[in-house]
């Protein structure tokens, strides 16, 4: 089997300074779902390679054993797929990243439902009686329509207008369906660890884009970061989902409202390297069913 096969594996690496990049483009939305597209495409080729290498055990079976045997007795050689024990391995991996995917699948889902449990939202809106300052996108889930969650913590520290900025901020995850973009950033990273700082990058671009609807729709740019600073600053109780703040995502956000950011719209490393990755598993793929055709007993 070809060489190419490893190099999906750990090509993903090159995504790690991508998205580093990347938070700082000029276009956020554009950039997420590139980002995204490719750790995505990087994720798949890498898992395909590592079914190629599984299948490879397959040569071990009764009927394929017979067909060497058959074989060396016309003085042919048929070719060696990969060592067991590497074939071994990556059913191993294999099964340890599909529990990685279940898990992960399960945590997101769980968590849609406590937040569709949270209440019957009005006109697309919930308020809670929650003193910590959250505002959530609640995504559709089950024939349940997405909707706003707001706590009256939040409310009661924002005057209308930053209130108004909260709202579409949401609002703009709903419309733009950043809860998918997410999930596959997620996904990606739970079958291939290597992608580990991409939902991290891909959380900080979805927020600038929700941030840059907000400012569209106000008309004030200073309103925005000014809201953002404002609920970061009301302590840590806001966390991940009250405006997606979490690390240094809140610097990085207001930064690029009051200067926006001149960096390239989409991640071209990530891009490139997802590229490779695919024409490397295509070559991997055509090497394998060669080499399947020659192992194959033929009648």
């Amino acid at each position: 089997m070809t060489w190419l096969v490893y190099l999906p594996l750990i090509l993903p690496v090159l995504l790690v300074p991508a998205a580093r990049r990347a938070t700082a483009a000029s276009r956020p939305e554009t950039a997420a779902r590139a980002l995204t597209a490719a750790a995505a495409l990087a994720a798949a080729c890498s898992t395909a390679c590592l079914v190629l290498l599984t299948a490879s055990l397959l040569d071990d079976l009764p009927p394929l054993e017979q067909h060497e045997d058959h074989a060396a007795v016309l003085g042919r050689v048929l070719p060696e797929p990969v060592p067991d024990w590497l074939a071994l391995t990556a059913a191993l991996a294999l099964a340890w990243l599909a529990g990685r995917l279940a898990r992960e699948a399960w945590r997101r889902d769980r968590a849609a439902a406590v937040l569709h449990d949270a209440g019957r939202p009005v006109d697309g809106l919930l308020v809670t009686d929650w003193g910590a300052p959250r505002a959530v996108a609640v995504p559709a889930r089950r024939g349940r329509a997405g909707h706003v969650l707001v706590t009256t913590g939040l409310l009661r520290l924002l005057d209308d207008r930053e209130r108004a900025v909260v709202l579409a901020h949401e609002r703009a995850h709903l419309r733009r369906r950043h809860h998918r973009t997410a999930a596959v950033a997620a996904v990606s990273r739970a079958v291939n660890p290597l992608l580990r700082p991409i939902p991290a990058a891909v959380d900080v671009l979805v927020e600038r884009s929700a941030d840059e609807d907000a400012a569209r729709e106000s008309g004030d740019r200073i309103l925005v970061a000014r809201t953002i600073g404002k609920v970061a600053l009301a302590g840590p109780a806001a966390g991940r989902g009250g405006l997606g703040f979490h690390g240094s995502a809140t610097v990085r956000r207001v930064t690029a409202l009051l200067t926006p950011p001149s960096g390239r719209a989409l991640p071209l490393l990530a891009l490139a390297a997802a590229g490779l990755s695919l024409a490397a598993t295509g070559v991997a793929v055509i090497g394998f069913v060669e080499l399947a055709s020659v192992w194959l007993p033929t009648r």
